[in-house]
């Protein structure tokens, strides 16, 4: 996938069209990651010998895979949030373009 020129607005939608799908399956995975934390927190605690809810809680929150997830679902994150901001970024430059293209308008009205 290119980059955009920030002065074509019609790269800039091109690029949100070929970046959407991308940031949907980041968001989805950052989704699916959260949702699956309680349940590798639950399994943890059930293989727990812990005999109070506070030793198994403490057994699953400190097991090496649930720092896995949470690693995993860190790195959800900063993608799903990257493609965020890039297609906020393409957003802001079509509206850019828009204005400076508005603001043209105006002045070839006003020197006629």
């Amino acid at each position: 996938m290119s980059e955009y020129v920030p002065n074509d607005p019609q790269a800039a939608v091109d690029y949100m069209l070929q970046t959407a799908p991308r940031f949907a399956k980041a968001k989805a995975q950052r989704l699916y990651l959260e949702e699956f934390r309680k349940t590798k927190k639950a399994l943890l605690m059930r293989a727990s010998d812990g005999k109070a809810v506070a030793d198994r809680e403490a057994y699953a929150y400190s097991h090496p895979e649930y720092i896995e997830l949470l690693d995993g679902l860190r790195i959800a994150i900063e993608a799903e949030e990257t493609f965020r901001f890039k297609l906020k970024a393409a957003e802001l430059h079509v509206e850019i373009w828009r204005s400076k293209e508005a603001s043209n308008r105006a002045e070839g009205r006003a020197t006629q």
